[in-house]
């Protein structure tokens, strides 16, 4: 029997270096484009989540302030009442924002109030009373010093609920001068409605706005004088329930201040994550004229960022211009929650490469204050909407 060969041999033990290195070779290029779709597919990944999460915060955001616009200027929408710089105290630590008017600075109650900041985000104060029944009024019956702690007017107090009836806060009340953006406006809370008992002739009803326990917007005193028959008290509905709000932005959150959100008066909180950008403007009705005549509609014939002379009376931001506010445009710009990585090949994230749109033009910034990572590693989406102030077109007219 011939034997094999040792070259047979030696081939029939096992594979060769050469056949052991390609498929070493082939191996590695099997894991190699394994990682890579890995890679590829965890990219794809982060940035759908990142998507994902920006659609989700910022519709919150945005549905949350549109929300509230619906309801502006509810028991604020009288002549008299809007844009009336105001004297506003809240124990709580709640304030008006503050607001250019020619080249003072005053606290206009309005329906909506926006502190422009061009370089940024904007705060948006959103206003609206809580009556049940629109707004009660009533005509200051005799001469009120700043400091008187009751308030004579020209009727039962029917409607205007104290303290002393209702403990867990009475009505938040306005007292504004007849004349249209004369004087200042001054806000308090009815401690307690008082109807005096006897003959007819010295019969005085009154409202105490006293200050202490459960009324939070007293100070003791108005602290605006008023002379007899020539202001009117308007009755906002109970102090639970008012809704001053101020919308802002900071570090990447969404934050709100609320008269009506415990513990959120003096401090705000948070209302979502990853907004990075809030943005409002205001729909003017600058028609002039007899051309202007809200009981036939509200139109929007400009948007601005600030208030103008809407109502051309020579000063910009003045009470009538606020009286012009048909709509609001607002625009919130939500980022992805995780970063994502740089290119290998020039260190530089490409995530989005051009700032986002905004009313139609680049927005201003979406980089946030303090965050290390460059604003290019991130994912935006832009949600805006027009929200009509129906309360501008339902007010009193004097015909």
């Amino acid at each position: 029997m011939k034997m094999p060969s040792m070259s047979l041999m030696r081939r029939a033990g096992g594979f060769s270096l050469v056949e052991l290195l390609v498929s070493v070779v082939i191996g590695l290029l099997a894991l190699g484009f394994a990682t890579r779709m890995v890679v590829n597919g965890e990219n794809s990944k982060q940035a759908a989540a990142g998507g994902s999460d920006a659609m989700q915060n910022g519709v919150v955001a945005l549905f949350s302030i549109e929300r509230e616009l619906a309801q502006a200027g509810w028991g604020l929408n009288d002549p008299i009442v809007a844009g009336c710089d105001t004297r506003f105290y809240d124990a709580a630590g709640y304030a008006l924002l503050t607001a250019p008017r020619g080249t003072a600075t005053v606290s206009p109650l309005a329906s909506v109030v926006i502190q422009s900041n061009s370089a940024g985000s904007d705060v948006v104060s959103i206003n609206a009373g809580s009556s049940y029944s629109s707004t009660g009024m009533a005509l200051v019956n005799s001469n009120y010093a700043a400091n008187d702690g009751v308030i004579d007017i020209d009727r039962r107090p029917y409607g205007f609920n104290g303290t002393s009836t209702v403990p867990a806060g009475g009505d938040v009340i306005v007292v504004a001068p007849d004349a249209v953006g004369s004087k200042r406006c001054a806000m308090g809370m009815v401690s307690k409605a008082i109807e005096p008992i006897g003959p007819a002739a010295t019969v005085q009803y009154q409202l105490q706005i006293a200050a202490g326990g459960n009324n939070r917007f007293n100070s003791g005193s108005l602290g605006v004088a008023y002379p007899s028959l020539q202001a009117r008290v308007f009755n906002l509905g109970p102090a639970a329930n008012l809704s001053f709000h101020t919308w802002s932005v900071s570090q990447g959150f969404l934050q709100l201040r609320a008269t009506n959100l415990a513990g959120a008066s003096a401090n705000p909180a948070t209302v979502t994550d990853n907004i990075v950008l809030l943005k409002a403007q205001y729909g003017l009705d600058r028609r002039v004229g007899d051309a202007f005549n809200p009981e036939l509609g509200m139109q929007v014939t400009s948007w601005s960022g600030t208030m103008p002379d809407a109502d051309n009376d020579g000063t910009a931001g003045s009470a009538g211009d606020y009286a012009r506010i048909a709509a609001v445009r607002i625009a919130v710009v939500a980022r992805s929650r995780n970063p994502e990585k740089p290119s290998a090949a020039t260190g530089q994230c490409t995530a989005t490469t051009t700032l986002p749109s905004i009313f139609g033009a680049a927005a201003p910034t979406v980089a946030v204050t303090g965050d290390i990572v460059p604003w290019q590693c991130y994912r935006y989406r832009v949600f805006e909407n027009i929200v009509p102030i129906r309360n501008s077109a339902w007010r009193p007219t004097a015909s």
